[in-house]
């Protein structure tokens, strides 16, 4: 990879380097796009704003030698490239270990089922099989909760929803909520463990697969560069980036639509993939993993819980085969960002503190502590996938990947199967990948360098 300093960016150089194809974004997508089209011979490029590979994928190591996926991290049931990938590039997968369902806590009670919840839900799978009235494109879910009986019915299922979008609720429509679980294939499919999309992880961290594929693409990966504008053309695209300026014949952009906002386009892009860009935003979520000798939990219970004190929070114990212990936490919506005005002892203690009751003493000591409010990175702008604005139809699954002339568009978001998780991903970088190589061949310029400046 390249990694260049301010100092050392070649932004006076005379003439544009030229490439055949051109990646924007070094996350999964642009990563397995890259990789699809090197294996063809192709020379590629990705640029990528940040200083690391990854986008919404990324791992660290903990004071006890395992690995944590502060991002994506889960195989769900029938994410086949997933477990390939993983595969292929010798990793481990295992199966989470997970109860029946999770329990319910509330401050230091444990709470049996909502009725009330559960019948939502089940109203919710049901209208969302037969097809959402487009009316209900204008009605929040934050108003349509206020109208759910009983506190605590209500509570469990604001965070059941806010957790499992990462949406703002009064910003994300009832009609937007339905239309995902269709598109999902369920509730159950979007929100349990065995069975559903939280069934396995890798054990060496989703993180370390994106490391693995960003260095056997050696310097062709750029980090801290940030793609400006593109300027198209019949024969090609100039990219004006941070690191300079390239001359690509293709260009596939792999960042989520609110983000590609920041990239200026000549000529102007066409109104539908402006109003795709203008009318969505990315979720907000914080995610924390605590990690500890062992999961000492395991001796009296187990650790999948739905908390619904402020914040609410969902938590997994995502610990692999052998230990050490680790807490998955997350934080969605509003309650995400709250926590960002805290220092980072007071942040750990409110994310902690409710679990003591439940989960013993030990879980306020941690011997690793890793976080990171999704958010608050500029590069990513936030997590899981960007979500359309409430009373606009763009921003659903799947995101249009239409073609535009030598632009070509992936992003979990466009996924037909699994947007919005790493399988998505997966999915479009091949599938962008696959439209490059057989528009270049057709014009037999599979091995060029790219072409003219205009």
């Amino acid at each position: 990879m390249i990694q260049l300093k301010p100092d050392d960016r070649p932004d006076g150089q005379d003439s544009p380097r030229a490439v055949t194809v051109a990646v924007i974004g070094a996350g999964m997508a642009g990563l397995i796009a890259a990789r699809e089209l090197h294996c063809r011979g192709i020379d590629v490029i990705v640029l990528e704003s940040a200083a690391r590979p990854g986008g919404r994928v990324m791992a660290e190591t903990t004071a006890l030698g395992s690995r944590v996926d502060l991002g994506g991290q889960w195989i769900g049931h029938g994410h086949r490239r997933f477990e390939t990938l993983a595969a292929e590039l010798g990793a481990t997968v295992f199966a989470m270990r997970t109860p029946e369902r999770p329990r319910i806590v509330d401050g230091d009670k444990t709470v049996a089922n909502s009725r009330i919840a559960g019948a939502v839900l089940l109203a919710c799978e049901v209208v969302a099989r037969l097809g959402a009235p487009r009316t209900w494109k204008t009605q929040s879910v934050r108003s349509w909760l206020r109208r759910v009986p009983g506190r605590r019915g209500r509570r469990l299922l604001e965070v059941l929803v806010s957790v499992s979008t990462t949406a703002d609720l009064d910003r994300y429509s009832v009609h937007a909520f339905l239309e995902m679980i269709r598109y999902q294939g369920g509730l159950t499919a979007m929100l349990s463990t065995k069975g559903g999309a939280q069934e396995s992880l890798v054990v060496e961290g989703a993180g370390t697969l994106i490391e693995r594929l960003a260095a056997a693409l050696h310097d062709r990966v750029v980090l801290n560069s940030a793609v400006t504008a593109l300027h198209r053309d019949e024969t090609g695209v100039t990219i004006h980036s941070s690191s300079g300026t390239y001359r690509a014949t293709k260009v596939i952009v792999t960042v989520p639509p609110p983000m590609a906002a920041g990239i200026e386009h000549h000529p102007a892009l066409p109104a539908a993939r402006t109003r795709l860009q203008d009318n969505t935003y990315m979720g907000s979520v914080y995610k924390a993993i605590a990690v500890y000798d062992r999961p000492f939990w395991r001796d009296r219970t187990h650790a999948e819980l739905m908390v619904l004190t402020d914040p609410g929070m969902a938590v997994f114990d995502t610990s692999p085969p052998g230990g050490p212990g680790h807490l998955c936490i997350l934080i969605a919506g509003p309650e995400a960002r709250e926590l960002d005005s805290l220092a980072a002892d007071a942040r750990r203690a409110t994310v902690l503190g409710p679990l003591a009751t439940h989960l013993g003493s030990e879980i306020l000591a941690p011997r690793s502590w890793h976080e990171k409010s999704w958010h608050q990175d500029r590069h990513v702008g936030g997590g899981y996938s960007a979500l359309p604005s409430i009373g606009h139809d763009e921003g659903y699954f799947p995101a249009s990947a239409e073609r535009m002339g030598n632009i070509h568009w992936a992003g979990t978001e466009t996924a037909c199967e699994h947007a919005g998780y790493i399988e998505g991903a997966i999915e479009s970088g091949e599938r962008a990948a696959q439209e490059v190589i057989e528009i270049l061949c057709d014009d037999g310029l599979s091995n060029s360098a790219g072409g003219t400046e205009p």
